[in-house]
């Protein structure tokens, strides 16, 4: 028997993990990177191990530190989690050969599978060579890994070179394998993918199928089980192809295997040998705990013959800290608080006055609502979002609530051109037309009525500005006799935490919410401008400021001042949890100015370049 699991993982996953060991009684243990250090996976931890460093090489992906950190926590097991080392063959030997159980499939498996040049060969399936202008849109992807790094879309045969260059880069960064192929890009594809898991005795169950088809940068942002729409010969034909991957090396324990399905017709993409962070919509389909059944597995336990019966629909949301309307750019700062209404499984790695850095991945939660019918299950959750308390950075939460109420997504027809199609809509500004109201109505309340320039005549307005999502709203509202007044709107109540307006015999409540200039008001995030704003620091024409903390991944090759480039020629790129992101020319012109080396760190609004316009 398992006593005490060590997870070589950090953040959500671990806390996920963390969380059955404890309902099963069994120790945990944590290992934390330096900028993890007060993280919520080392506090919840019955013991953590530090890592020292803060980047993933110099941390979380040293397999060696962490099998040394489980031995010497005590630990007779170690689960991978997902991401990371989970993946790796090497790293799955290593803690065998210590001697701990491995909370996974057999390294001979991963070892087959974790190439994905090498499973298409194992089920008979080979990759494009010698691109043709006919087989456009190819993807170029990386061998090895996923989360959508080293993964290019290239729709003309110039920019072939450069996406192989590009991801050859991004993949070595990511997992220390270059190795790059590539495949036809099926337009307007759905990616469905089927849950594996399989014993020592000979046993594979497929868990029904999921739809993780909206994505951004290829990496997944709404994912539901089952898969609607799908025929039923097509969903047998699915569960046959992945219990023959499985069954083909041998799998042991908890898998995915992916699909491209177009036309009716499923295309093979990957096998995943280890758990997915969408595992909790396929527990909540067949009322399952993935994580306890990987450690039953481990322990050499069988599985019944036929795995439990589907209810219901599930559908799951991940929160990340990021702006979707500007190039997905990541957030960082003070999670002031996280909190969605009951009946919603929220899995996260965070809790209310964590600070979000910049070494990992930006997804703060995933939201998962569970109900008898898809369309149930879709309104519960849209629902739950939109009232969810998310104080801190920006985040994706419209995006979410937008895409799970769009059209497209609710009759089932969505693919994963998605937001390639609909990104401009779902990210349009539209905030609450009262919300910047019942903020300096609660401000007002909060200074007892006595800030502002006109507090010694009644008849003038009071005047305060707030940026919502971009843009500047003035509001104005008067100081009475009988209290507060706005044109067109009776103030019912206004205090420092709570404002009720009533508009056409209406009355709207809204929760208030400050953390210093920042305001949450309901679901609108709000920042409050001074009076009369301070001088700024001024730049050049044509400055390229970091749009986020971060590191310099590359800079284009044979750039200095007094380079000639051309308007939207990238000149170089930053990586930001877990992304990457390219900084381009605005206009063109002479490259005047260049801050930036590979490995240098930046911080928001950092001058990079300059670019004089001709």
């Amino acid at each position: 028997m398992i006593a005490s699991v060590l997870v070589a993982n950090r953040g959500e996953i671990a806390c996920r993990v963390f969380r059955t060991c404890r309902e099963s009684g069994i120790r945990t243990v944590a290992v934390h990177s330096d900028a993890d250090a007060n993280a919520l996976h080392a506090r919840v931890a019955d013991a953590a191990v530090r890592l020292p460093g803060s980047t993933p090489a110099e941390t979380y992906l040293r397999g060696e530190a962490i099998v040394k950190a489980a031995l010497a926590a005590g630990a007779d097991a170690v689960h991978p989690g997902y991401g990371f080392l989970s993946e790796n063959a090497g790293f799955a030997r290593a803690v065998r050969d210590a001697g701990l159980v491995w909370i996974g499939p057999p390294p001979e498996a991963i070892e087959a599978m974790a190439s994905k040049t090498r499973a298409k060969e194992l089920l008979g399936i080979a990759p494009l060579t010698d691109v043709t202008e006919a087989d456009l849109p190819v993807l170029v992807k990386a061998a090895a890994g996923g989360g959508g790094r080293g993964m290019r879309v290239v729709r003309d045969l110039a920019d072939l070179d450069a996406a192989l260059t590009a991801a050859r880069a991004e993949a070595t960064s990511a997992f220390g394998d270059g190795e790059v192929f590539v495949e036809p890009y099926l337009e307007n594809g759905r990616h469905v993918e089927v849950q594996i898991l399989a014993d020592t005795h000979g046993t594979v169950w497929a868990l029904g199928t999921r739809d993780c088809s909206l994505q951004r940068r290829h990496q997944k942002v709404i994912e539901e089980a089952p898969a609607p729409g799908l025929a039923p010969e097509l969903t047998a034909e699915l569960h046959d192809l992945a219990v023959r991957a499985a069954r083909a090396v041998d799998y042991v324990g908890a898998g995915t295997v992916e699909f491209l399905v177009a036309d009716g017709t499923a295309h093979f993409l990957e096998m995943n040998t280890r758990l997915q962070v969408e595992h909790p919509v396929t527990e909540a389909v067949f009322g399952i705990d993935l994580v306890a059944l990987q450690l039953r597995v481990a322990e050499g336990h069988a599985l019944e013959s036929d795995p439990p019966r589907a209810r219901g629909h599930a559908v799951e949301a991940r929160l990340y800290a990021e702006d979707p309307a500007h190039g997905w750019a990541p957030q960082t700062g003070r999670l002031h608080r996280l909190a969605v209404p009951d009946g919603i499984r929220l899995d996260t790695g965070y809790t209310d006055g964590d600070d979000i850095g910049v070494h990992y991945d930006a997804m703060l939660a995933k939201a998962v609502a569970h109900a008898p019918t898809r369309a149930e299950a879709v309104r519960r959750l849209a629902g739950a979002l939109e009232r969810a308390a998310v104080h801190g950075p920006a985040t994706n939460r419209d995006l979410l609530v937008r895409s799970l109420r769009h059209e497209e997504f609710t009759s089932g027809r969505m693919d994963t051109g998605f937001y390639d199609r609909h990104l401009a809509d779902l990210t349009r500004p539209a905030p609450d037309p009262l919300a910047p109201l019942a903020a300096a109505l609660s401000d007002a309340a909060v200074h007892g009525g006595r800030f502002g320039g006109w507090r010694n005549l009644p008849s003038q307005p009071q005047v305060r500005r707030y940026a919502v999502a971009g843009e500047e709203h003035e509001v104005r509202y008067h100081h009475t006799r009988t209290g507060l007044t706005a044109e067109g709107v009776r103030v019912v109540q206004a205090g420092p935490d709570r404002v009720v307006l009533e508009t056409d015999g209406v009355q709207r409540p809204f929760d208030i919410a400050r953390y210093g200039d920042q305001i949450h008001v309901n679901a609108t995030r709000l920042t409050a401008l001074p009076r009369f704003p301070d001088p700024t620091t001024q730049h050049a024409p044509g400055s390229l400021l970091a749009p986020m903390p971060g590191t310099v991944v590359r800079v284009a090759e044979g750039l200095t001042e007094g380079t000639t480039v051309q308007a939207g020629q990238p000149l170089l790129w930053l990586e930001a949890m877990k992304m990457e992101h390219k900084i381009t020319a605005p206009a063109t012109g002479t490259l005047t100015e260049l801050n930036a080396a590979p490995g240098q760190q930046v911080t928001v609004g950092s001058l990079l370049a300059v670019v004089q316009e001709a």
